[in-house]
């Protein structure tokens, strides 16, 4: 599978890499974008199976990239790992089509309960 992990914090992007390895998902393809708008791009040439995307980035936010991809018709998984853990964040997440909301800080046992039906 080819996971698509779109941060604006390179560091924040080497974690997640980092944790998804410790959760058992490491032998997986990782593509990497530095926002929203570059994720939308790679979305399109890349056909990853999994988006994983920060709520807060400059040039498209995580949200508005969810929304651009589910009102271009595109059905691929999509979960936010993101500071923004309220509830009314994981419902605006849920209504727009996310999966999942993993809130920073997190562990690997998060992305394992959270990724282990999907990625096995």
């Amino acid at each position: 599978m080819k996971i698509l992990i779109a941060d604006d914090s390179k560091v924040m992007r080497q974690i997640v890499l980092r944790t998804m390895r410790q959760a058992g998902f490491g032998h997986h393809e990782f593509v990497e974008a530095v926002d929203g708008a570059e994720a939308e791009q790679l979305v399109a040439s890349e056909s990853p199976d999994l988006v994983l995307s920060d709520w807060n980035m400059p040039n498209k936010t995580g949200i508005e990239l969810l929304r651009a991809l589910r009102g271009g018709g595109n059905p691929v998984p999509f979960g936010f790992v993101t500071s923004e853990g309220s509830e009314e964040m994981r419902e605006t997440a849920r209504a727009a089509g996310a999966m999942f909301l993993i809130a920073k800080p997190f562990t690997a046992d998060h992305f394992e309960s959270e990724l282990s039906g999907m990625l096995g």
